[in-house]
């Protein structure tokens, strides 16, 4: 194995026992290394394996062939002091203010009671949020829910992040601007960042790499380099290197998104 933040080396998931026509392979012989402080976007059909492959980097669930390690260890369950997530649905407990929201993430993972509050409000100022601690999940806009989602997985200080298309609910406004904010953030941190995503601009935008599927079972079929620094900002967002970056993507994903539908087309 190699010496990444995090190494994929030939993971299939199939789900169903073997010989059962029912079986599905969602993903096969996946092989990626993912470098410290890198932001990587997985891209592709919906059905490809992409949401699998960031469950198995997480530990939740156990390849059925290969091998995954994060910073050197093998990946055999949750690590929760190396790996957060940040999901696409809201995650926080209604019942809870977003500080007492962010500060369950750290009691889960075992962090002491009298450190708690001043890593949640650091994290809530990461994001934006102190002066909305002690709002309620049903008091914010869906941007602030992610921030405040984005805040708890902060908290926990973990080296790796692991998002599962956490803007995919969002006007494609508000998901740019928290795409700036998540790039800035990158800058500042160097976290290393999974993001799962189904947008082509949203990929070229954030990723430092991206991670392009095929149609089910999931392969990589290709990695595109963005090779542009973080932070990035408007301008990027309207170059015409996103633009390239972005038909090249759809290029590549265009055939595979027809397989998905049972079609062949030019």
């Amino acid at each position: 194995m190699k010496n990444g933040a995090v190494t994929v080396e030939r993971v299939s998931q199939a789900f169903g026992p073997e010989g059962d026509p029912r079986r599905v392979i969602a993903l096969e012989s996946a092989s990626l290394e993912v470098a410290r402080g890198e932001l990587l976007c997985l891209i592709g059909p919906s059905g490809c394996g992409k949401t699998t492959l960031l469950n198995l980097i997480g530990g939740l669930m156990t390849p059925t062939t290969g091998e995954i390690e994060i910073e050197g260890e093998r990946v055999r369950g949750p690590l929760p002091k190396k790996v957060a997530y940040v999901f696409q649905e809201s995650a926080l407990f209604p019942w809870r203010t977003v500080i007492d929201n962010v500060k369950l993430g750290m009691a889960f993972q075992g962090v002491p009671r009298g450190e708690r509050d001043e890593r949640a409000y650091a994290a809530l100022s990461a994001v934006g949020l102190v002066d909305f601690a002690e709002h309620y999940p049903a008091q914010l806009s869906g941007g602030m829910k992610q921030r405040a989602q984005l805040a708890r997985a902060l908290g926990l200080q973990t080296e790796i992040l692991l998002m599962d298309e956490p803007f995919a609910a969002l006007d494609e406004q508000t998901r740019m601007v928290l795409g700036e904010d998540l790039s800035e953030l990158l800058a500042r941190t160097g976290k290393t960042i999974i993001f799962v995503t189904h947008s082509l601009v949203e990929a070229v935008f954030l990723a430092d790499r991206v991670a392009v599927f095929t149609a089910r079972p999931g392969r990589i079929k290709t990695m595109i380099s963005v090779e542009e620094g973080h932070p990035r900002n408007r301008a990027f967002m309207t170059s015409d290197k996103l633009g390239r970056l972005r038909n090249q993507l759809y290029e590549l994903l265009h055939d595979e998104i027809r397989k998905t539908m049972g079609e062949t087309r030019p």
